[in-house]
Formats: structure tokens, sequence, C-alpha cells
């Protein structure tokens, strides 16, 4: 007789029991997922799409901070080649849709063997999440900060400190340095096809022609209209149209490149022939360009103002035209007499620092009454029975004051043969540098945020650049400050971004590309070199890099791109990503281009 099976009562609670176990786990193994951040989110999404081809960059950072990612190759800093340059943006809708179909499509670009003959006669780059943080919290075409990038084209300055859309402007100024020959603004669409700008011009309809039927760009301030008859970055007009994609395939890339081979549209595109038109300046010829525009005025002893000055002697000296010389001590004038106050009420850096024209003058004219505005200066590093103070005043803990006060203080050395100026120079070095130099050899600019804002690391190479240029081989200072140079720039090099810039931010990518941080590190590495302190075969690639970014942000009639404005101490990272980046003349970043041009073209003269 079979036994008599019996129900188990506990059965249905272990397997609730397990059930629970189950669902627990699969919740914990979802949770890191969830839990990610929009970067996160936007790291894994392209990682399977890099390799040593396509590599990931930074045009700007949303106010959540996330990265706006730049898909880029090593063709792209050429300006000069024969291939079409075409930018895919993708996701500015935030559609999962549009950004699948442009990382697809620069997939199969990169990778098929059927886009191998296209390959020969374009490059393709992408911004495929043009809008990171809508697409991340799925809230397109919305940006999670009250703004929507989709619109707004051209954005209205200043950037990049929008509370609402800084990827316009981010995404609009950066389009205008990378030149494309044709940019694809990709969107999610119910069917696929193609929009044009209205009255475009011939290439670009013969384009559409090819393409099919193209529906026309009629709303107010999309990107591909504003691209087409507004110059991002002053550089030029790109031309611009709109791919509608139903889904993620990429198909539309490979339809587009054979109706531009049926078309014949080619390069260069009206921006790219003013970056070619840049590049092709040598540094001289940029140096003539600034001094047409700079260094023509001295309303007060300050920096600014004063190093166009400086800038003015130097080109003076390498083209022998005295007039330089003559007119800028016509501008000195008044203060060299008394007339004006050259220090003003109360001592500042920025003043300090601007007396280094009387320093240059000195140098070059032997005059005694420049001798005496210098030494006042170097006065200032000491008390009233002569001893010296533990730094310079009106430093205000800012990294900025490496360059504000120890160069005018090795020049007060030189010019005088009194030691105590080289002694007091080297103690405000050592004082500035423990108060801001990080352990990653940046510079931070100053105690109230670890921020390695970008002039706040230019100017301490600036400033030791400077000095050590002054310095007495012999002198015990020297190996000191030449080793905190070295360092610096050291630690520079890896920041270098793919362009040749280094950024608003030295070490947040996402920051702005800016001018006047580039212009005195290459300065300072450019001189070290010329003068034996740096290694060439190792500071000469990024040299160039950098000479090449420099000039194509300095426009020949004095227009400059991405000028930090004057910048006190800030209490966040975030307050130095909201610094307005100028766009236009602007006296600070004309000097700096100037220094850097001449020293340029001095070591260019020498080799």
């Amino acid at each position: 007789m079979p036994r008599q099976q019996t129900s188990d009562p506990i059965t249905p609670v272990r397997r609730r029991l397990f059930r629970l176990r189950v669902l627990a786990a699969t919740l914990m193994a979802l949770a890191p997922l969830a839990a990610q951040t929009p970067q996160q989110k936007i790291d894994r999404l392209l990682e399977p799409v890099l390799s040593p081809q396509l590599r990931k960059s930074a045009l700007g950072v949303t106010r959540r901070q996330t990265i706006i990612p730049a898909l880029l190759t090593a063709e792209d800093p050429d300006y000069g080649t024969l291939k079409t340059r075409v930018l895919l943006i993708g996701g500015l809708d935030a559609s999962p849709v549009s950004v699948d179909a442009t990382l697809a499509a620069v997939r199969w670009f990169y990778t098929a063997a059927d886009a191998a003959p296209f390959r020969e006669r374009f490059t393709v780059t992408a911004v495929p999440v043009a809008n990171p943080d809508g697409w991340a919290d799925g809230a397109g075409p919305a940006n999670g900060s009250g703004g929507n990038p989709t619109r707004g084209y051209p954005p209205e300055d200043p950037a990049y400190s929008s509370e609402t859309d800084p990827e316009a402007a981010y995404l609009w100024r950066w389009i205008g340095m990378h030149a494309p020959d044709l940019a694809v603004e990709v969107r999610s669409g119910t069917s696929a096809g193609w929009s044009l700008p209205e009255q475009s011009p011939a290439p670009l309809q013969a384009l559409a022609k090819q393409l099919g039927q193209a529906q026309s760009l009629t709303a107010a301030g999309e990107l591909p209209s504003a691209l087409v008859f507004a110059a991002p970055s002053n550089t030029g007009t790109v031309p611009a149209l709109r791919a509608a994609v139903s889904n993620s395939d990429g198909g539309f890339l490979r339809e587009l490149l054979q109706a531009a081979d049926g078309a014949g549209f080619r390069g260069p595109s009206p921006a790219r022939r003013e970056i070619q038109q840049r590049l092709g300046r040598t540094p001289l010829e940029v140096a003539r360009q600034l001094a047409t525009h700079y260094g023509h005025q001295l309303e007060s002893v300050e920096y600014i103002q004063a190093l166009a000055l400086v800038g003015r002697l130097r080109l003076g000296e390498l083209t022998g035209d005295r007039s330089h010389l003559e007119d800028v001590e016509r501008i000195v004038r008044p203060f060299v007499r008394g007339e004006e106050s050259a220090l003003g009420d109360r001592p500042s850096g920025s003043r300090f620092a601007g007396h280094l024209v009387f320093g240059e003058l000195a140098k070059v004219t032997k005059n005694r009454d420049y001798i005496v505005m210098v030494r006042r200066v170097g006065e200032a590093g000491f008390d009233e029975q002569g001893r010296p103070l533990e730094a310079m005043p009106a430093h205000n803990e800012m990294s900025d004051a490496v360059f504000m006060s120890t160069p005018i203080l090795v020049q007060a050395g030189r010019l005088t043969g009194d030691l105590r100026y080289f002694d007091m120079a080297l103690r405000h070095m050592r004082f500035m540098l423990k108060l801001n130099l990080r352990p990653d050899g940046l510079h931070q600019h100053s105690p109230l945020d670890p921020a390695a804002w970008g002039r706040g690391n230019g100017f301490p190479s600036l400033g030791l650049t400077l000095s050590l240029t002054d310095l007495p081989q012999e002198h015990a200072a020297r190996p000191e400050m030449l080793a905190a140079l070295r360092a610096h720039l050291e630690a520079l090099l890896p920041h270098q971004d793919h362009g040749g810039a280094w950024h608003q931010v030295i070490d947040f990518p996402g920051s702005y590309r800016e001018l006047t941080a580039t212009s005195m590190i290459t300065f300072a590495m450019a001189r070290g070199v010329r003068l034996g302190w740096l290694e060439e075969q190792r500071y000469r690639p990024a040299i160039e890099r950098a000479w090449a970014a420099i000039r194509t942000r300095v426009a020949p009639d004095g227009g400059l791109v991405d000028v930090c404005t004057g910048t006190g101490k800030q209490e966040s990272l975030r307050a130095y990503l909201d610094r307005t980046a100028i766009l236009g003349p602007d006296p600070r970043g004309g000097a700096m281009a100037l220094l850097a041009a001449t020293e340029l073209a001095l070591w260019e003269q020498q080799r």
C-alpha cells in the first residue's frame, strides 16, 4: 500500500520567503543602475563606441555638472584636411532614438567595411548626447534645469552661466571653433526625413535635392537655421540641416554621405576657411595684429594694460621698429613724472605687476627714473625697519600673487643690485605656494575652494618664468624657483585639451577652453624651452598644439574667443564654471596673447 502524501504546511511559507529573497536580490542588483548619476549613465552609454580612432572629449557642462560629451578623432585638429568634415549632433531633444541613431551612425562609419570608401572623403565627429541631463532623466526635450536646448539659437551672451540653458551656449561656441563643413542635427521623428533652413546657400540646396523631398525649417531659434545665417564664436557660418530618424539603426548617415557625393558637396565651410586663415599666420603676424589693437593706453598702472605695453616693447625689439618704444615711453610719462600716481592710494597686486613695464623700459633705455619706479614696489616687501614681511602685501591669498609680486621683486634686484629683493621674491613665492599648491602640482586659486582655476594656474607659470628670466644664474634662490616652475608645468601637461588649450578649470574638462590661461602657460613653456630650462623634445608638441589653439581664438581684428572675465576668490567649483567667457575684444586677453605671440616669434627667430 503506497504511502499517503501529506501536505507540508511550511512549504508555502518557504516558497514565499524564497520569492522575497529573489526579489530583494534583484532590487539590490538594479539599485546601482537606478542610482546612477547622469554622468555615469553617459559614460556607460559611450564606452562601447570608444576606440583608438574615436576618443571622448568634452564641449561643456550642464547645471548639474554633467559633462556634455563629444566624440573626436585624431583628424579633428587638422583644419587643412581635404576631407569634408561632418558633425552629427544627437540628443538635443533628449530622445533615446536620436542618441542611439547618432551612435549607430558613428559606429558604422568607423568600423563597417562598406563605410571604407566614405572614410577616404569624409571625417565624422559627433556630439551624441547634447542634452545629457534631459536624456538621463527621460525628460526630453527639457534639460532638468528649466531649459529646452532644442531652441534659442544663437544663444544670448554672456556665456556660459545660464541658469536654464547652458547647453546651448556651450554647443554654439564649440561648433564655431570646431568649424565643420556640415552640421547635422539628429532628432527623433515619426518618420524619417530631412529638413533644411529656408533660403539656404546653393551647396546646401543641392545636397537637399539629392536627399529628396526636404521640408523647410520655419521655427525661430533652431540650431540648423542659426548656423546657416550666424557665425558661432565669430568665426563663420556652417551649412546645417536636420535629419529626422524613426529608428536607431543610423542609416541616415550613409544616405547623407551618398547624397553629398552626388551633389559634389565639399568643404571648407566659411567657419573652417576663417580658422584656416588664422592658422596660416606666423607668430610675428599675430603679434603685429594684436599690437594694432592693444597696448595704446595706461589709464592706471595695473597689469592688464601694462603687459600689453610690454608686448609692444618686445615686438619693437623683434622688428627693429623703435616707434613702439617711443610710444610706450610717451604713454607712461605722466606716471614717471609724478603727474599721476602709479601706486594709487593703497597697494594692490595688480599695481605691483603693472610696474613691470617700467622694469622693461629700464632694461632697454637704462633710464634711472624707471628704476626708481620699480624700487618703490620692491620696498613694499619690507617694514619700516627694513625687515622682510612674511609675503608681499595685497596678495589676497590668491595664486595670482605669484605673478603679481615675484617678478617685480626680481626686477628690482636686477636693476639695483640689491640682493634683498631676490631674497624677498623667494620668500614671497614660498608663502604663496604653501598656501595654494595642491598635492597634484596644480594651484588652487585660494584656500576658499580647491578648484584649479585656469588663470589661477597661468599666473604662477608666467610669474615664475618672468622671475627666472631676470634672476642671476648664481643666486641661491634659482634652483628652488626653477624646480617649482618645472614641477608646475609638468603637472599642467596632462590637462592640455585635445585641441591644444587649457580649460577654465584646469582639471575639469567640461569647463570652457580659456585663452588667457593657455597664453600664459604657452609663454612659460616656450621661454623655458628657448632658454634651456625645459626639455624641448617633451614640451615642443604641447607648445605647438597650444599655439594652434591660441591662433584660432585670436581674430585679425583683435577679437578673441573665451577670455575669462576678472575673477576674485570664488567659494565653489560652480562659481568658477560660471565666470563669464568674453567673446570679442578684451584688453586682458589681448595682452596675454601678445606676450605669447612675441615669445614664440623670438623662439622662431633664434631657431
